[in-house]
């Protein structure tokens, strides 16, 4: 079976109803293109969980702030239909942003997850997440999938989705897929492209940060505080701008991470102009 391109929401609602009343399993993966290796290692994942297979593109304009990278963020359709056909991916559903927002951006209705969305990212990106859960929501209305796949690299985003999916009583399994890296460390991201030649040979030192955290900690490291202040300042004095990094509770994000058994260390930087995020499990 070739893989089909949807861009009309009727259309990918009735083929997931075929589907489904055929007793087929439907895996989903969430994506927004530019298709790297990192995004065909979650479509990988969910093609050993199901027996057909969406992946989504489309450039959600709800969770890009003023002031950010909506218009620049790539639209790369053409280069991402040969890549997922190679997977043999049954359907993209690539939909038309006029159409699957029909009023105003500001008027729409939004899925909200309190707490969670107002820390980190949310911190520096108001209504960031309000967007990202208001189009998975949506997309997992239309699609109806089982099971639905997300990268880690963005540990908060993650967590968000499944409290969501938790709350609302969805009948959806979350996979979380480990973070994919370059060669050098560096986090796959399709903002990486924006980076210059020397940001781009500095930008594994992020990493390489974090890293060095996690040794200290399991060496015996208690002063948390002391530990993310030098880790800033190294990473100030090696070109970093450092947005936030933080020592949470692996499973609710809390501030308590000394009381828990799993624990996670993120953070976000700007080199340059671009925005870099990365974590790494305790």
């Amino acid at each position: 079976m070739s893989t089909q391109l949807i861009t009309s929401i009727e259309s990918m609602q009735s083929i997931s109803r075929q589907w489904r009343q055929a007793g087929l399993r439907i895996a989903f993966v969430p994506t927004m293109g530019n298709l790297h290796a990192g995004h065909l290692r979650l479509v990988e994942q969910a093609k050993k969980n199901a027996d057909r297979l969406v992946v989504s593109i489309f450039v959600n304009p709800l969770q890009f702030g003023p002031n950010e990278d909506l218009d620049l963020y790539p639209r790369t359709l053409d280069a991402d239909m040969a890549k997922l056909k190679v997977l043999a991916v049954d359907v993209v559903f690539a939909p038309d942003e006029s159409k699957f927002y029909k009023k105003e951006k500001n008027m729409t209705t939004f899925v909200e997850v309190p707490g969670l969305s107002d820390t980190l990212c949310g911190a520096s990106r108001p209504r960031h997440f309000r967007g990202v859960t208001t189009v998975v929501n949506k997309l997992f209305n239309i699609v109806q999938p089982d099971v639905a796949v997300f990268g880690t690299k963005d540990y908060q985003q993650f967590a968000i989705i499944q409290q969501m999916v938790s709350d609302l009583a969805m009948p959806i399994i979350l996979q979380g897929v480990d973070t994919v890296r370059e060669k050098d460390g560096l986090a796959m991201s399709s903002r990486n492209a924006y980076l210059s030649e020397v940001q781009r040979a500095l930008a594994p030192r992020l990493y390489i940060n974090l890293q060095i955290m996690r040794e200290r900690v399991i060496f015996g490291e208690l002063n948390y505080e002391s530990l993310i202040r030098q880790t800033r300042e190294q990473l100030s004095d090696e070109g970093f701008k450092v947005d936030y990094l933080e020592i949470r509770d692996a499973t609710n994000l809390s501030r308590e991470a000394t009381k828990s058994d799993k624990w996670v260390i993120l953070t976000a930087v700007w080199l340059g102009e671009t925005r870099l995020i990365d974590n790494i499990l305790l």
